[in-house]
């Protein structure tokens, strides 16, 4: 894709696409909406729905009330768990506490959360690779505490030991570096060379797709910026493999973040988002961007992304009784 870039005298803006929104992300944030519409505020949202500064507080705005725990739910209210996932013991209190709990959890967040139930009950030790404070990585966890590791880098590995070196099994968080988790999982292979994994990567494909297309334009790009909160691991991650490729890249939360030395002597910016930015801040970085010279634009599709999840079932039945209530 790289070597069909337009050639031009001006500056020049790579757009590229897939960007934003991931299926999950669309699912969680109209998960919040959508109860918002039918069953009026206040509906409680355990953590952040997705992680974007933007994003929270727009449905803050709306009625959302965000909390850490759901211990702060009062109880028998409504309370939204968010795109990456609980433990079994939060799904267990909130039963406790009677909350009508709707579950925004990512579908391939799920898939995780099966994968290491299923291993655990086959006696199998695991390695979870992710970053340990991650709200995905602590509800993934929590299935099953007592046999599993979280590592995040290679060198970790080393110190990893199980009761038997044959009976072990890896997962991974579903927002990581491609190429990063390829070496940890070399290293796992070599420590435990009948090691398992899942049957697919639990990478999910957004992270992939987004990270692909970085891969692609990183050698055309004097700069890349990347629009996403700080706490998004996916966007992080889009600013590691430019870097890793040596390109220049700064994560940037909107178009207000970019500081003036980082456009200067450039002549072609890359932009992107990570899978929980709303493309209305892409939106305002082209602007930007444009009104300091950068007129050029030419978006560049890595792949189409037609990927969509069904709703959840409260969330079904909420909008099949609109009708009838309204009328």
């Amino acid at each position: 894709m790289a070597g069909t870039l337009a050639k031009t005298d001006g500056k020049t803006l790579l757009l590229l696409k897939p960007r934003g929104f991931c299926a999950g992300v669309v699912r969680a944030i109209d998960v919040v909406r959508i109860a918002l519409e039918a069953f009026g505020p206040p509906i409680y949202v355990r953590k952040e729905i997705v992680h974007n500064s933007f994003v929270v507080e727009e449905l803050r705005g709306k009625g959302a009330i965000f909390v850490d725990s759901e211990d702060e739910v009062p109880n028998g209210e409504r309370v939204i768990y968010s795109a990456h996932g609980v433990s079994p013991e939060v799904r267990e209190h909130s039963a406790r506490r009677g909350l009508r709990v709707i579950d925004a959890t990512c579908p391939l967040v799920t898939k995780v959360h099966v994968e290491a139930v299923k291993f655990a009950k086959e006696g199998y030790s695991l390695i979870l690779i992710g970053h340990k404070d991650h709200d995905e990585v602590i509800g993934t966890l929590g299935e099953a505490p007592l046999v599993t590791q979280v590592v995040g880098s290679p060198e970790q590995v080393a110190t990893l030991a199980v009761p038997d070196p044959d009976r072990v099994a890896y997962l991974t968080q579903t927002t990581l570096s491609l190429d990063e988790t390829k070496d940890i999982i070399a290293a796992l292979k070599e420590k435990f060379p009948n090691i398992k994994g899942p049957a697919a990567q639990d990478i999910c494909y957004a992270t992939e797709n987004r990270q692909v297309a970085v891969k692609q334009v990183a050698s055309e790009a004097d700069l890349l910026l990347v629009v996403g909160s700080e706490n998004s691991s996916n966007s992080n991650r889009l600013v590691e493999v430019a870097r890793n490729l040596g390109t220049n890249a700064h994560l940037i939360d909107s178009c207000n973040d970019i500081e003036p030395e980082w456009l200067k002597g450039a002549k072609t910016i890359a932009l992107t988002a990570g899978a929980s930015a709303p493309e209305h801040l892409v939106e305002e970085t082209v602007t930007f961007l444009r009104n300091k010279g950068f007129s050029n634009m030419q978006e560049l599709e890595v792949m189409p992304e037609n990927v969509r999840f069904g709703l959840p079932p409260e969330i079904v039945e909420a909008i099949a009784a609109a009708p009838a209530s309204a009328s």
